[in-house]
């Protein structure tokens, strides 16, 4: 467990000082302050937010507290004082800051700081601290067991494949007494640095064991916060999705629905279609037909009484053809001559005399020239009849024996 929580926490020093080398940090802290100034300073004070810290100093006969960058003290808490006292002057002191955002580092005077600027190959950087270690004999006048120490990567230039850090020691007698007075007090410091001014050098000499686990609550929440958005996302994207498909099924079955409809419509058309093309075809074919009426009627006028028709025929096309028995029917050729509606007239066949009658039977053809309907326009009630005559019809006069 212990390797696996080194080998995280040196990735985690990897990306920090990936992240310290990229120009981002600067370029948000400028935008940051670029931003704040539309920002009205009360505003600005009570959404504030960040670590804020504070350094904890130990002079001649007391701890003094004071805010990082002030020159003047927040609180002073005498040694003649009571440990319970001292305490409860602390807390209350760094209680106005937030516990997520207080940071507390313990500076040191800088006489009891040794610091050493270091040029170092390119390849010490991923474990920086490790590398040093190995060389504090040589680097410092104490053994390494004997000494706190503490190394930084300096922005300074270098040689190519090197560049520059700083080493920073103390002795363990000096910096534990004051770890362990400060525990009792029961303040923990982040940080054990350097004054530089009124501000904090940038050192740490604090060791890793003593080092504060503090759990970022705030951290976390954005975390949660971050996770319950992400999964607000995926629920909306998916809600969007659910919908939209939704919408495609309500639209598909209106579709099948019209298409449906549409099918039906299409039907009726076609038989619709169908009927006005039967409908034609038989008004054409009656319109294409000669009439029976006005054959019937001039063959009827031009016979003479005593000839009288068995079969009466007449075809789409206009081909008459009819049988019957007349006294004398050669003459029937000069009776049809000059007829509107017939003509052509002929004998088919043999005049042959019938052996009941006497008379002479006979069949003749000949072309009907009726106008057609559209040109001729019968009354209404002539078509009907015309309908009535079927291929075979007789003659007023046929069952009459002269």
């Amino acid at each position: 467990m212990t390797t696996l929580q080194d080998a995280s926490q040196l990735q985690l020093d990897r990306l920090r000082r990936a992240w310290r080398g990229s120009p981002l940090p600067g370029f948000l802290r400028w935008w940051s302050a670029e931003l704040s100034t539309f920002v009205p300073v009360r505003w600005r004070l009570a959404f504030a937010g960040g670590e804020r810290w504070y350094a904890v100093e130990r002079l001649t006969d007391r701890w003094q507290l004071r805010r990082a960058g002030e020159a003047s003290p927040v609180v002073e808490a005498a040694h003649t004082d009571a440990v319970e006292h001292r305490s409860g002057v602390m807390a209350h002191a760094l209680a106005e800051a937030d516990p997520a955002d207080r940071r507390i580092a313990l500076v040191l005077p800088a006489a009891q700081v040794l610091r050493r600027r270091l040029v170092l190959p390119v390849a010490a950087r991923d474990n920086l601290r490790q590398v040093v270690g190995f060389d504090l004999d040589r680097q410092t006048p104490f053994r390494a067991e004997d000494i706190h120490y503490g190394v930084r990567e300096l922005d300074e230039p270098a040689p190519e494949g090197r560049f520059v850090a700083e080493l920073a020691a103390t002795p363990r007698s000096t910096l534990d007494p004051l770890l362990d007075e400060l525990a009792a007090l029961g303040v923990q410091p982040d940080r054990v640095d350097v004054a530089d001014g009124h501000a904090l050098a940038g050192l740490d000499l604090l060791p890793p064991a003593r080092a504060p686990r503090r759990v970022d609550r705030r951290r976390r929440l954005n975390a949660a916060l971050a996770v319950v958005i992400v999964l607000l996302v995926f629920a909306a994207m998916a809600t969007w999705l659910h919908n939209r498909s939704a919408a495609l099924e309500d639209m598909r079955a209106s579709v099948e629905s019209l298409r449906a409809d549409a099918q039906r419509v299409s039907a009726l058309r076609q038989r619709l279609t169908e009927s006005a093309g039967a409908s034609g075809f038989l008004a054409r074919k009656k319109a294409e037909s000669p009439s029976v009426l006005p054959v019937l009627e001039e063959l009827t006028r031009r016979l003479p009484d005593d000839t009288w028709l068995e079969r009466f025929t007449l075809n789409g096309s206009g081909q008459l053809g009819f049988q019957g028995q007349s006294p004398q029917a050669a003459r029937l050729i000069d009776a049809l001559k000059g007829a509107k509606t017939i003509g052509d007239p002929s004998f088919q066949g043999t005049i042959q005399t019938d052996p009941t009658s006497g008379k002479e039977r006979f069949y003749m053809q000949a072309k009907a020239s009726v106008p057609k309907p559209e040109s001729v326009k019968p009354e209404p009630s002539k078509p009907d009849n015309a309908m009535k005559a079927e291929p075979k019809q007789e003659s007023p006069r046929a069952n009459e024996t002269r």
